[in-house]
This record gives structure tokens, sequence and C-alpha cells, in this order.
């Protein structure tokens, strides 16, 4: 194995990746192997079995040929790099498994001289050689091989991508088969005629990320699912069944629109649509007349039916209905498609918000990045549904991914989960590939309920332009043709009332507070809503600024310029119904853009209510206590403070009880009324013990919180939301530092190691400090003020599965799992 810097001196050398199973990849042949179904398709997962290295971005020598001279695709058949042969051999490049973000595993590189240039470029990409400059760690290959049934000859076989970072290049048996420029666009490519049925065939995939799309850490590599899907000839196109409703007195009118595919002759075919609701129980059959299916062409067919007394989706009850679409050639299925959809009504209004079913509803949302701990980008499903979980504990309601598409996994679960989305596409333009971009989004997501919004950019340099007013006008227009149920809408930083901003149909303010009511006064038509808000800059665990050591407080006090703290920017918007509520900047930290440090070796923002494992900030609970409906008392800071007895130290409640009354060591410092949407603050001198804070409502006291005075760090504690995990799903384990009596050190940074036994494997470890340069792909992390995490994925045998937690000094812990059988 390489050592971490010889990653950047070796000649192609390969990132180091978590190793699979061996038997990954034979699960992944076995399952292509197999004789494929001579009716309904067949959709085989692409995610083991993989195997990588990296190439080079400039110097062909180091890239396995590619690029030398015009031989690259200079003929079809010839990819001009051996490594799309099959008499290559790639028995020495490392074995990955999907997702996969070869720059997590990168080490960190100073860009520059402090203060230059260049090192405030590397803190926002967070220190990662990522890019021109580094042109040995820009560009891995993926090499995998399919062993392909003979009975795939007469089928069509399909590439199915959710997301490649970034530029990438598709090869199959040496032929150029298709090429994708952004980094969270899905796309699809047909390898039929590139295919040899009967013979193993070797698929490859150049990623070249020289070139970014952000100005944060995105991640490098196949950090989504790959998936062939074997057809009939004739088939449903990808996103090719649309399902729109109308719901009236009578009940939901529905209207099926299905995309069909023929890759052959003339042939007569039907369309059979079956809705079920979510018991399973058939509310629809539907059953088209005969049509002809031109040759080589593909045809839309309608059908329309009434779902009388439906059950709508909402927040509180998120019932999904599943479309089963199927193909019938000489009355024998010959394709089938599953979509999951539901029923459910929209409305903006200008001067009372949003309406979800006729009932006003509040947006209370997050921004989110696709980047956690311990995995970078390549974020399991199961992981994406715990931070979803995290954000609706915290009392919100809606997800915006920014700035570009969310993954797969997170709209299904936010579907299931009853979560809104405002889904984004990441290049605000007219051009081919923007536009191409658009569809592939709006398509993929105009039959998930949760999506509620679209929006077609975020702080554009020409939003306020009329070059920008043309763009969005096309955007739009396409929107409309592509769905026609929802709004558009833009992330507008200032400038409101300009260029674009008057072709949206709800006007979307990050920031810019003392700009909105001017605006709602002139333009008392246009709905609002806070597509980005806040920018509180907070570490967590700690209470003052630090500029040398890079910390900023967790109090919520301290933003930059065009920002406001949480307290003022939802107070803001709580107060105006016609503002349709916000989405907070953001719900977890997330490498690269470390404001307000932006230098070495900074290299994770302070945004997050949450840092990038997952770990509260004390602001999460401020919305926790004014989003969210159950009593909350949270108090804070710690009360670990040698050295300033008797100086003051600042005491913060959040809560939403009437009163709250706050004692040190049992003594009364008084009791506050609580202010809606606002904290309760003291000073309080520093004496060692324990701070007491009592919750009153309707002059009883409900809650009680203390922190107290804590003894050396003595053993740890392990802790998991979950103990029982299906095959591939993830448990997001909590270590902390305990003193004797098993109370949280809230200082300690103790090296924690750890050792797993059983069918699961240690994914990756973190710690959420946003200076730490150590791996995510380790055995061991530092606490980080009292905490480090560790993320465990369970294997497909299932059974007992055991984590061991160590320290110098410390008593072990041992965590047990159950694995369950695939």
């Amino acid at each position: 194995m390489l050592g971490r810097r010889d990653l950047l001196k070796t000649s192609g050398a390969t990132a180091l990746a978590t190793m699979l199973p061996h038997s990954a990849g034979a699960a992944t042949a076995d399952a292509l192997r197999a004789a494929p179904p001579t009716g309904p398709r067949e959709i085989v997962s692409l995610d083991a079995g993989w195997r990588f290295h990296l190439g080079h971005a400039s110097d062909p020598a180091r890239d396995f040929g590619f690029g030398r001279s015009h031989d690259t695709f200079a003929k079809s058949g010839d990819a001009g790099t051996p490594v799309a042969e099959a008499k290559f051999d790639a028995s020495g490049w490392e074995t990955v498994s999907l997702p996969h973000d070869w720059a997590v595993d990168l080490p960190f590189e100073r860009f520059g001289p402090a203060g230059s240039d260049a090192d405030k470029t590397g803190s926002f990409q967070g220190f990662k050689p990522l890019g021109r400059m580094w042109p040995a760690s820009s560009v891995g290959w993926y090499r995998i091989v399919l062993p392909l049934p003979k009975g795939d000859a007469g089928r069509r076989l399909l590439l199915q991508f959710d997301g490649v970072s970034r530029d990438c290049r598709v090869i199959l048996n040496g032929f150029f088969v298709g090429a994708n420029e952004s980094g969270y666009a899905p796309f699809e490519l047909d390898i039929t005629d590139f295919a040899k049925p009967g013979e193993d065939n070797v698929l490859v995939v150049r990623c070249d990320v020289s070139l970014g799309e952000a100005w944060s850490y995105e991640g490098a590599g196949l950090y989504r699912a790959v998936r062939l899907v074997r057809t009939a000839p004739v088939h449903v196109r990808q996103y090719g069944a649309t399902v729109r409703s109308t719901v009236g007195a009578q009940g939901a009118t529905t209207q099926i629109l299905t995309e069909i595919v023929n890759d052959g002759p003339a042939v007569p075919a039907q369309v059979r649509s079956i809705v079920s609701d979510a018991t399973g129980r058939v509310v629809a059959t539907l059953l088209s007349d005969p049509i002809t299916l031109p040759e080589w062409a593909t045809l839309t067919t309608t059908q329309q039916t009434l779902i009388a007394r439906p059950t709508l989706w909402s927040l509180e009850t998120p019932h999904l209905y599943t479309l089963t679409t199927e193909i019938l050639v000489g009355g024998v299925v010959v394709d089938n498609d599953r979509t999951h959809f539901g029923i459910r009504t929209l409305r903006f209004d200008a001067d009372k918000g949003f309406f979800l079913n006729g009932r006003p509803v509040k947006i209370k949302g997050t921004c989110n990045h696709q980047d956690h701990a311990g995995v970078g980008f390549a974020v399991p499903d199961s992981l994406h549904v715990w931070r979803l979980e995290q954000l609706k504990a915290m009392g919100a309601n809606a997800y915006r991914s920014t700035h570009h598409p969310a993954a797969p996994a997170i709209l299904a679960a936010c579907d299931r989960m009853g979560i809104l989305v405002l889904e984004e596409t990441r290049q605000m333009s007219s051009n081919a590939e923007a536009m191409s971009q658009l569809d592939r989004m709006v398509r993929r997501g105009r039959n998930h309920p949760s999506i509620f919004l679209w929006s077609i950019g975020n702080e554009e340099i020409h939003r306020g332009t009329e070059t920008g007013a043309r763009i969005a006008e096309t955007m739009k227009r396409r929107i409309y043709q592509l769905d026609g149920t929802r709004l558009v809408t833009e992330a507008f930083n200032g400038k409101f009332g300009e260029g674009a901003s008057r072709v949206l149909d709800v006007m979307g303010c990050n920031y810019y507070l003392d700009a909105i009511d001017g605006y709602h006064a002139s333009h008392p038509t246009v709905p609002m809503i806070g597509t980005e808000t806040g920018s509180t800059v907070m570490t967590r665990g700690e209470y003052a600024r630090n500029d040398a050591e890079g910390f900023v407080p967790a109090y919520d006090k301290e933003y930059p310029r065009w920002a406001t703290t949480a307290e003022k920017w939802w107070s803001f918007y709580d107060e105006r119904a016609f503002l349709s509520g916000g989405f907070v900047w953001t719900e977890f930290d997330y490498r690269g853009e470390p404001t307000p440090f932006e230098r070495w070796p900074e290299n994770v923002s302070n945004f997050g209510q949450m840092d990038l494992c997952g770990f509260p900030k004390d602001n999460y609970h401020y919305y926790r206590a004014w989003w969210g409906s159950a009593p909350v008392l949270h108090l804070f800071p710690h009360w670990n403070w040698p050295g300033r007895e008797g100086k003051p130290v600042s005491v913060w409640v959040h809560s939403n009880c009437a009163e709250v009354e706050l004692l040190l060591n049992e003594r009364s410092l008084g009791r506050k009324p609580v202010v809606r949407n606002r904290h309760l603050e003291w000073e309080v001198p520093y004496a060692p013990g324990k701070i007491t804070a009592r919750g009153f409502r309707d002059g009883r006291q409900i809650l009680t919180a203390e922190r107290a005075t804590t003894g050396a760090a003595a053993r740890i504690g392990l802790s998991s939301d979950r103990r029982r995990l299906a095959p591939g799903e993830v448990a997001v384990v909590r270590a902390a530092v305990l003193d004797a009596q098993r109370r949280e050190v809230a200082t300690a940074s103790n090296m924690l190691r750890f050792a797993l036994s059983g069918d699961a494997r240690l994914l990756g470890v973190g710690n959420g400090d946003p200076r730490s340069l150590e791996p995510d792909h380790a055995p061991q992390r530092s606490a980080f003020n009292g905490l480090c995490m560790a993320l465990i994925q369970a294997g497909p045998r299932g059974g007992p599965i055991r984590l061991e937690a160590r320290g110098d000094g410390l008593a072990p812990a041992m965590l047990p799992l159950i694995g369950a059988r695939a």
C-alpha cells in the first residue's frame, strides 16, 4: 500500500480506498451472468467489483496513454488506452465499491503561503489537492469486467449513472460510448451496439476533476450508484412515466403519460397502468387501446382515471401511491416500470405564504451539501436517511439541495418521511449542456411529491441583467413543458426586482433582510421565500472567539457581513405571513468555505447547525425550540472553566417553556420569562459544581437541564440510534470521553482506537474539528471537545457485530450491533 504522501509522487499512484470483501465483486458478476428473463426488465446494481487507479491530467504517459497525440478516439473501437483492453491487468489496482470518493483519501496539501490567494483557494476546496495545479490527483480511472450472458442478444442494454464527479468519459470494449460534464446530473447511456453477449465486457470510466463546479469541496469519482438495465426493444423511457393529479370534490383526476421507446421495427402494443395505494390495494387499472409504435421512435400515450377519496401526501401523513407500467406486445408483458407518486395540492399566496393541501405551512428548511465525515461525497443511502432524520428531529420540514440536484436516495426518503424539497439545478444557463442537465433534473423529479419548487440558480452573477432574464425565461419555459405542476424560483442575493427576478413565479431571497419589505411593497402580487438565510458561524463546544486557533463561539452571535444570526432571521420571517419561510445555511458543516478563517489548516465550514459528523451545536436546539412542538430546554456552555473562578461566564438557554429559572450550585440566579423566538442569557461568575436550568409552563416545572464540572477523562461511552442493521446500512456511532462518574468531558481530546468484528466494516471516522488533518479512513480518531464518530456498515451475511473502542488511560467500551441477513 502506498503512503499518503506517495500518492502525488508516484506515476499513476493508487488512491487509498476501503477494501471490499472478495465476494462483493463475485456477486455482481453472478448477477450479470444469470440468463435474463424473456419478459420484463432486469436491473443489476454495478456498485461492487470496481478497480480504481489515479491517472494524470496533463501527462499521457502517466495517464495510461490517454490523450497521446491524436491517437485517442482516432478510430472507433480504439479508445487510445490499454485500460480498455480485455488483456489489461488491473489486479494491482485498488478494489472499491460505490459510492466512492477518491478525493477524501488524498493527503491535505497547503496550496500557497499564508494569506495568499492560493491559500484561500485551498481553504475553499478543503485543502485537498484537486484542480489544474494538481494534475497527478485530479484524474481517476474506474474499471469493471461485465460478464454478459448470450441471452442479452436482442435486448437493449442501458447504463444508468446517478452522479459522477466530474467530467467523465465512458468506454465499453474499447468504444467511447458517452460523456457527462456535471458531477450532479444523472445520465443514461445505451450500450447495446457495443456490448458482447456471451463474453466478458470491459467497462471503463475516466473522471477528471481538473475543473470544478462549486466553491467548496465536491468530491471526485463514482460517488453515486451505477446500474445496468436490461429491457426489451420496446420499453418505457427512463423517467418516462409521469403522473399528474388534480384534486376536486369527486376525488383526484389522475393523468398518466407514458413515453415508450421502440428500438426496432413497427409493432402493435398496449399500455397497462396499475395504481396501488400504500397498502398495496389496487385503486385503478387502465389498459390502452392497441397502438402502433413507429419503428425506431418514441411515442407518448395518455391515460386518465379518477381516484375517489384519495389519501393526500402531507408532512404528517406522507402517503405514496405506486404506478406499475406494463408494455404489452401480442398480449405479453415485454417491459415494466414502477413509479412512486403522491397526490397533494401546492399553492403560493403573495400575502399569506405557502399552502399544502389548502393548509398554510411555514417552510422551516435547511440548505445542504452532500458531504459527511468519514466518507466525503460517497454517502451511502442509509446515511442520507440518517442525516434527514437529524434534520427532522431539529424541527425542519424542508430540504434545499445546494447548489445542485439531490441524490435519488434523498428524494425517495423525503417522499417517505414527509419533507419538502427545493430542487435546484447546478448551472443557470440556456446553453445545450445546462438545458440537458435541467431536463434530467426535472424528468427525474417530477413524480416526487416532496419537491414543491424548482430553483434555476443561486446567486448568479447575471441574475440582475437582461441576459439573466432571457436565460430564466428559457429555463422556466422548459420546466413548464416537462412538468407544469410546480412554480419556479431563483436564489437572489441582492438585486431584488431586477433582471431575472421579474421572470420568477416565487422570489427567492438570500439574506438582505433590509430589502425584503421594500420588494414586497413594490411587488405585492409576487410570493416570496427565503432560499438562503442565517449563516451564523459556530464551532461545536467552543465559547470564545480564538483567531489563532481558528475557533468561533457556539453562541448565536457571529456571522459574515452579508448574513444574520439565527434569532434575527427567523424572528423576521416568522413575523411576516407573506414570507413562505426559509432555508438556513446550513444543516451540517461541510468541507471547504471555512468562514471566517480562509487559511491553512481550516478545511471545514462553520455554518452548520451540526458539525461534519452530525453532532448538534447549540443552535440546533434554538431551532428545536421554535420549529418543533415538543418542550425544549437546552442549557450551555459546559461547566469546566479551571482558572476562571469568579470571572463571568455567559450562560444561555434555548427554550420554548414559559419561564426558566437558573441555579448555580442550587442557588437561584433568578427566573426569566421566555420571549418567542428569543434566547435567555445570564452572566454567571464561575464556580466549580453545576449550573441547573428549570423550565416552567403554567407555573409547573416540566423540564430540567444541568451542566456539571466533570473530573478527568476516565472511560469511553459508545452509542448509536440503531442496533439492528440491514445489509449495507450504516450505524453512526457516537464515541464520548467520560469521567469516572460517566459524565461527558466536554473538553477532552483523547485519541480513541476502534476495533471491529463480525460481518461489517469501519466505513470512516470523524470528530467535527474544522481544522483536523486526520484521515477519514483510519482505525482511530482523536476526540474533539469530548466526541468523535465511527461509521459502521453492515455486510450481507448478518450476525453479531462488535465495535470496541480504547484509549490510553481510559476504560474501554464495547457496542454490540446485529446485522440482518440479506
